[in-house]
Order: structure tokens, then sequence, then C-alpha cells
């Protein structure tokens, strides 16, 4: 007599198979059941100062839109007026055998990196300086590095 190809493990599968389809089923006819006809979509409004109602906006409320009043884009700096791009600060520190070192701003207190290349005058630690900001790869560079 030959053994059964059906094992318990096999007939567990299948019951838990058949029990996860039955449930679906009568979850589905649940549904079906709780439905309240006429209940669709619902509908949500916005009106005219940007709040959600459940009311349609009144159309006298409506606004007006020139479409060439709209800008598109980055607006220009033109009401800013231009920043000095000359500033002074104190060298706070400053190698010279390694040719590098940084100036502390006067005005905002920020540290730029500067380097020999960058150096009109020879400066030291606690110089006064006058110096331009350039963008570097790690930040703000101070370039024309001049004493004061």
């Amino acid at each position: 007599m030959a053994k059964s190809q059906q094992t318990f493990n096999k007939n567990e599968k299948e019951k838990k198979r058949l029990k996860k389809r039955e449930d679906k089923r009568k979850k589905k006819e649940a549904k079906k059941e709780a439905k309240i006809p006429g209940q669709g979509i619902q509908f949500v409004y916005v009106d005219h100062n940007g709040n959600f109602t459940d009311t349609p906006p009144d159309p006298t409320m409506k606004v007006q839109v020139d479409a060439e009043s709209i800008v598109i884009g980055i607006p220009k700096k033109e009401d800013m007026e231009p920043e000095d791009p000359v500033r002074n600060g104190k060298v706070s520190f400053f190698d010279t055998s390694k040719g590098f070192g940084f100036i502390i701003d006067s005005e905002n207190q920020e540290k730029y990196f500067t380097h020999v290349s960058g150096l009109i005058d020879e400066i030291a630690e606690n110089d006064k300086v006058s110096f331009e900001l350039e963008k570097g790869l790690k930040g703000m560079n101070a370039v024309k590095v001049q004493k004061i």
C-alpha cells in the first residue's frame, strides 16, 4: 500500500486558503449590504478665501485675474541696493609657512578662508584688512586682501 501524497501540512495550508477565500467573500457581501443607495462621491468645494466648504462658492465673489500680471520665475533684485563688495575684518589666524588663514568679518562676525594667492599685501594675525568675497569649493573665500 502506498502512502498518501497529501501530508498534514498540505491539508492545513489548503484549509487556510479556503478560509481566507470565504472570509473575503463574506466581507464583500457585507460591503454590498452596507452600501446606502444615492450616497456616491462626496464633493468638497473651495471658497473665495481658499477654505474647504460643503456648499458651492458664490459666483458673485469670483475675482478676475489678469493673466499678464502673473509672474513666472524668480523676480529680479531691483529693489535692493547693491551690496558693497569690499568688506573689512580682522585676521584671526594666518600660517605663512602653509599659506592660508582666516579672516573674521567685522559686520557679521563670519569667518572666511583666505589663501596666499588671494593676498595683495602681506598679512599677520590681528591685522585689520579689507577684502572681497568669492565663492570657493567649501564656501566663501576672502580674496584681494590688503591691510588697512
